[in-house]
């Protein structure tokens, strides 16, 4: 499916056709002949790198010369994926390209195949950013993304006897034909060492950071293009060198791998996304990335700025910088630091700058999750930036005094170091008070944290936080995840919903038409095929099609709630077997996520799933009702199968914890139902689609919040379930660890003392309702009517209308 075609095909299709053999000759060296298949992707993917330059120079030159204000997204993760169909597609060249290598006896979908995920991020934030620079670059908005280039990005899945390994990603081994590296674009980043005080002629102090260490930050930078391909944007990434790589003094005298000390120490900084914090050294390289990342990219468009205006004092009125969660807050510090320090900047005029310039997005409400750095850390590895936070405090505090704010709990909430549990910096409060707007990602995430986490703050400053739910890339998730329903909203609607999302409202006439229907029902029944053979690749259970797919796909986190799904799984087991006269729907249970490295509770969590799902599956007694897999290394690529070809749709996080979610708008999209909770985004998706083509089960925020208040032990709540007994029961015993019976009787009694995400509370609710699933699964006419009404009333949650949202209220530039 291709949206758009080049007005003259076969031109573009002979063009194609030389550009790739070009390439395939000058840049690889290769016939036609000897070329392996991966050969053939990177001369595929660098002509089409070709025909995004020219946009991407014009884009740019258009930028200088407009003066135009500038929009910087600072995130840790960008999780782009495969770009070669995204390229094509923005471009409106796949079905020229697909011909061109057809002629050169070359499939492009295997081609497409043999491209690694950018390993550049991890979940929902990631994806969130990639999916705003995509509409940043469509809605024409002058935007650069910046993060770090990881050489391994989090890590590589296997499960091997149902655990989790991780190994590192290669995504890069074999170079990375979509980047341009910059060697002339480098900054020096410090850490350590000692600030000196001096007096300026003036009598004001002055004060100067002597780094004890310094790296050396280099650019790389990867095209953003937009739709049509009209305007393209820069994704910089940067990657960490020693200043001296070798010590040649030490290598002469034998000392080899002390040579490469330094070398070793800095490339660090960018070899993994999210090392773990679980040591003390794990937690001094997450704040080493952190800073390097933010200063590289705060000198670098400072550098911009100056040669754009020459004006520092106007960095505010042309740029607007996005602070992606609080990962990269430590730039409000670092920005103070560049204002006063090196550019002269009076104190008062720096803070005034700094704030007008930042915005910052939250993306959570787990305290873990707010990070917080030891004092002692800080003045270790930042002390000048330890001295600016110290000031900004200090004023802050005593200008709230001023206003008669005198309550000293209050003003220990509100202070940016945490005086419990040891000295902390709280960066979320830091990033909140260097920022002119704060923003939450749902409607119910953006109440909740004017209610929660920023309270004290809320009151001070009742404008500062504002609500802009998320949204996703509509033409990836169709055009490029779903060709079968592409080609049919094509026919149906018309192409020109891609460029604009809301014509998707005209599906609604065609919910009852039986034709359109058959035809719905046949796209979804083309991609579970799709879906079925991935799975026989990938762990070598075979699923039929016509069965209820039921997925779960998303970071392994006790929050969200994996371990309520495998409860029902068991139960569902267990009613199958001992009811074996009942009319069971089949059902194929899909799991796919990562657990964090050091997260045991998580990774058990994976392991009782796979567990679970080798009993049930080797069951014949099942009689294939039900059938459950855990598919490993989720990414990108692998949520582009999955997501297309869901009947239902797991969003069943504790209410009040899911910030948003934007899977749930994926599935949505792509004419899944939701069973979930009223959390995060699922309640304007509630709103959007209607009550009767959403399942909502379980408690509300509010009533999570009263439920705790009176306790978390679980004992009464199990007792009064006889199915969640039964379930717990069959867990506890060993009957899905014949190995090691006692496996999991610590994750039972857990769940049963100390239920804080509140799975015994919703057992009940989501069983109950997960049988109301099956009901509407048995009128397969009422099923296909709400599946296209929710992809029909689901336009809104498109990022492209989000990033209007941005630029219109946030970052004050024209789109």
């Amino acid at each position: 499916m291709n949206a758009i075609t080049p007005p003259d095909h076969a031109a573009t299709v002979a063009a194609l056709k030389e550009e790739v053999l070009h390439r395939l000759t000058f840049t690889i060296c290769k016939d036609a002949a000897t070329a392996s298949p991966r050969d053939w992707f990177v001369a595929t993917a660098l002509a089409a790198r070709d025909r995004v330059v020219e946009s991407w120079l014009a884009s740019t030159k258009r930028n200088y010369s407009e003066d135009r204000r500038r929009v910087y997204y600072l995130s840790l993760e960008f999780l782009i994926g495969r770009l070669l169909i995204d390229t094509l597609t923005n471009l409106g060249l796949t079905a020229a390209m697909r011909d061109a290598l057809a002629e050169l006896g070359v499939d492009l979908e295997k081609r497409r195949d043999v491209e690694p995920d950018a390993a550049l991020g991890n979940g929902g934030l990631g994806r969130l950013a990639a999916c705003f620079m995509d509409s940043m670059a469509t809605l024409e908005i002058a935007a650069c993304g910046y993060g770090i280039r990881y050489d391994h990005g989090l890590f590589r899945q296997t499960i091997k006897d149902g655990w989790q390994h991780e190994y590192p990603e290669d995504w890069l081994s074999f170079g990375n034909p979509w980047e341009f590296p910059r060697p002339e674009i480098t900054y020096d980043i410090g850490f350590g060492g000692h600030v000196e005080t001096t007096r300026l002629p003036d009598g004001a102090a002055a004060h100067v950071w002597r780094p004890g260490e310094t790296i050396v930050a280099v650019a790389y930078d990867t095209p953003v293009v937009g739709w049509h391909g009209k305007h393209v944007n820069t994704l910089r990434l940067w990657s960490a060198r020693a200043l001296d790589p070798l010590r040649l003094d030490a290598f002469n005298q034998g000392d080899h791998v002390g040579a490469l000390t330094e070398q070793v120490r800095a490339e660090a900084i960018s070899k993994i996304l999210y090392p773990s914090d679980a040591t003390p050294a794990g937690q001094e390289l997450r704040l080493r990335q952190e800073y390097f990342f933010v200063s590289a990219s705060l000198q670098d468009l400072i550098r911009r700025h100056m040669k754009q205006t020459g004006d520092i004092t106007k960095l505010a009125e042309k740029t607007a910088i996005q602070l992606n969660d609080t990962h990269p807050a430590i730039g409000v510090a670092e920005l103070m630091r560049l204002l006063v320090d090196v550019h002269g900047v009076e104190w008062k005029e720096a803070w005034k700058i700094t704030q007008a310039t930042f915005a910052y997005t939250n993306h959570t409400l787990l305290p873990e999750a707010l990070e917080t750095w030891p004092v002692w850390l800080m003045e270790k590895l930042l002390p000048r930036h330890m001295q600016i936070i110290y000031l900004i405090n200090a004023m802050h505090l005593d200008g709230l005094r001023e206003k008669g704010v005198a309550d000293s709990g209050v003003l220990s909430s509100v202070s940016l170091i945490d005086e419990h549990n040891g000295r902390h910096v709280r960066m979320g409060h830091l990033a909140f008070l260097g920022s002119h707007k704060v923003n939450g990602v749902s409607a119910l995430h953006s109440e909740l944290v004017k209610e929660t986490v920023f309270k004290d703050f809320h009151r001070l400053y009742p404008d500062r936080i504002v609500n802009k739910t998320n949204g996703v890339t509509f033409r990836r998730w169709l055009l490029e995840a779903n060709p079968p329903l592409s080609r049919l909203l094509a026919e149906t609607i018309g192409t020109s919903v891609f460029d604009d999302a809301t014509l998707l409202n005209k599906l609604e006439a065609f919910a009852d038409d039986p034709d359109f229907q058959s035809r719905f029902a046949a796209a979804k029944r083309e991609n579970k095929e799709r879906l079925a053979v991935k799975i026989f690749e990938s762990v070598g259970v075979r699923v039929d099609p016509d069965a209820l797919f039921d997925a779960q796909i998303k970071r392994i986190h006790e929050y969200k709630r994996q371990l309520l799904n495998v409860l029902e799984a068991v139960a569902l087991y267990l009613d199958i077997k001992s009811q074996p006269s009942r009319d069971f729907v089949p059902r194929v249970k899909i799991f796919a996520g990562k657990a964090a490295a050091s997260y045991h509770q998580a990774k058990l969590i994976i392991k009782l799933a796979n567990d679970v799902a080798s009993i049930v599956n080797a069951d014949a007694a099942t009689r294939d009702l039900l059938k459950i897999v855990f598919l490993p290394n989720y990414n990108v690529s692998l949520a582009e199968v999955i997501i297309p070809a869901a009947d239902l749709s797991e969003q069943i996080s504790t209410a009040g914890m899911e910030a948003s979610g934007t899977g749930n708008m994926k599935f949505a999209l792509n004419g899944a139902l939701t069973i979930g909770t009223l959390d995060g985004a699922n309640v304007e998706i509630q709103e959007h689609v209607g009550d009767d083509n959403i399942f909502i089960f379980g408690l509300t925020a509010q009533q999570v919040a009263e439920s705790r208040a009176r306790g978390i032990d679980a004992r009464e709540t199990i007792a009064a379930s006889p199915r969640l007994a039964e379930a717990l029961q069959a867990v506890a015993s060993g009957m899905f660890s014949p190995d090691d019976p006692h496996r999991y009787a610590q994750l039972v009694d857990t769940l049963t003392y100390y239920d804080h995400f509140l799975i015994t509370k919703d057992f009940d609710s989501y069983c109950n309702t997960q049988r109301k699933v099956d009901a509407r699964w048995r009128d397969q006419k009422a099923w296909r009517r709400s599946a296209i009404l929710n992809t029909a009333r689901v336009a809104w949650f498109s990022s492209d209308r989000t990033i209007r949202e941005y630029a219109e209220e946030i970052w004050k530039v024209e789109v």
